[in-house]
């Protein structure tokens, strides 16, 4: 599996992937998904916000049990973010046939759509709207770099947007939702762990600062009579890394747009894009007033105008407590390591069984990243370890899904 899905989307020249939503590599991607599923004899079915289903058992049942991830990624991101997770279910879903079990409950494998927010700015926007986090009107409004709307790219890519918003009673059918992802740090590898149990995910956001100032000729305009929102815009990153290291947080602009972004011309806009993160919601209150705060004095002093718009924000997610101790009960003492506990550990990042949480228990394991990089293409998981997220995912499934 991951031998064919590997090709789908890679960039030649970056070596990382370029899986974004409703383009022609994530077409490949789901045609992918959909060929796994049928292969086993999977039910197959896609929701009204594009999401890909494949059940075992009856899809219209109560308490199911799924497991899952995304398969889009971000611009040159690597293998493993996402992709994982899906290749590791249909892994656990072999295993289990192995074993011979039975399940006593319906089971899935889904794949979410638009998970980073590589095209559109938003990340999870498939299990957003399955869970009502985003409106119908909101999401028409969504448009990527080339100014193409959401339901357009839908459409074009054969699906109809028309249908798109919440879907309570499927999320009322689920029992539980388990996704298996990569660590995007070092914490299992800094306790030899190969897998872990998430317990919480961060709260985060993206805000847009928009600085404005006054094109102009970059070779006949003396400095002193230049209004250039890139010096404030330059100020506003240092000032990111400031706060963040004096709240404990993390603070990143790694997104910028600049017009009229000519080498010989002084910039009249200058849009960058801010994503937060921190342990606590105070923690991220503080870090983000203390950047636009310092955003703001600085554009005064340089007669430049700022506007900030939070683009996107989710709250502190803490996993159900009796969902995670259930899988923690299920590993621990596995493979004859009588006593060991499964390592708990939180994470910044992001994940569609955030979004789900409010809706279903949700609880997600980690297999380790030996180097923490992520959302690069040198990220990656060692085969042994992959393998082991695969039985670690089919123990869980095993004591939550069969007899």
């Amino acid at each position: 599996m991951w031998k064919e899905l590997a090709p789908i989307g890679r960039h030649a020249e970056s070596g990382g992937y370029r899986r974004y939503a409703w383009t022609g590599a994530d077409a490949d991607c789901r045609v992918w998904f959909r060929e796994q599923a049928e292969a086993r004899g999977l039910g197959y079915e896609v929701d009204r916000n594009g999401n890909q289903w494949a059940w075992l058992g009856d899809p219209l049942g109560d308490d199911a049990v799924v497991t899952g991830s995304h398969l889009d990624s971000v611009p040159d991101g690597g293998a493993f973010d996402g992709p994982l997770g899906v290749v590791s279910s249909f892994a656990a879903l072999d295993e289990l046939h192995r074993r011979g079990v039975e399940f006593t409950r319906p089971f899935a494998i889904t794949n979410f759509g638009d998970e980073e927010g590589a095209r559109f700015g938003l990340a999870c926007v498939g299990s957003r709207l399955a869970a009502g986090q985003l409106t119908v009107e909101k999401a028409h409004q969504l448009r990527d770099g080339d100014g193409i709307t959401l339901p357009q790219a839908m459409e074009a890519a054969g699906y109809d947007p028309g249908a798109i918003g919440p879907d309570p009673e499927r999320l009322a059918r689920i029992g539980a939702f388990v996704e298996l992802h990569v660590e995007q740090g070092r914490s299992l590898d800094l306790t030899g762990d190969p897998v872990g149990i998430a317990s919480a995910i961060w709260p985060h956001g993206r805000w847009r600062f928009d600085f404005r100032g006054e094109a102009n000729h970059a070779g006949t305009t003396r400095l002193v009579d230049r209004r250039d929102p890139m010096l404030t815009y330059a100020e506003t990153v240092l000032a990111a890394r400031r706060e963040a290291e004096l709240t404990g947080a993390l603070a990143t602009f790694g997104k910028i747009a600049v017009e009229p972004n000519g080498v010989n011309a002084i910039p009249s806009l200058v849009r960058g894009w801010l994503d937060s993160r921190a342990a606590d919601q105070d923690t991220l209150d503080a870090v983000v007033t203390g950047i636009e705060r310092a955003a703001r004095e600085h554009a005064e002093r340089a007669g430049i105008d700022l506007d900030v718009v939070r683009e996107s924000f989710t709250p502190v997610v803490e996993f159900q407590h009796a969902l995670r101790d259930e899988l923690g009960k299920i590993l621990t003492g596995r493979g004859g390591d009588a006593g060991r506990a499964v390592p708990v550990l939180g994470t910044g990042a992001g994940h569609d069984a955030g979004i789900l949480s409010a809706s279903v228990p949700t609880a997600m394991l980690f297999v380790r990243n030996p180097t923490g990089i992520s959302h690069s293409p040198a990220e990656y998981a060692a085969e042994d370890d992959c393998t082991a997220g695969v039985i670690a995912l089919a123990d869980v499934l095993e004591g939550l899904a069969c007899s």
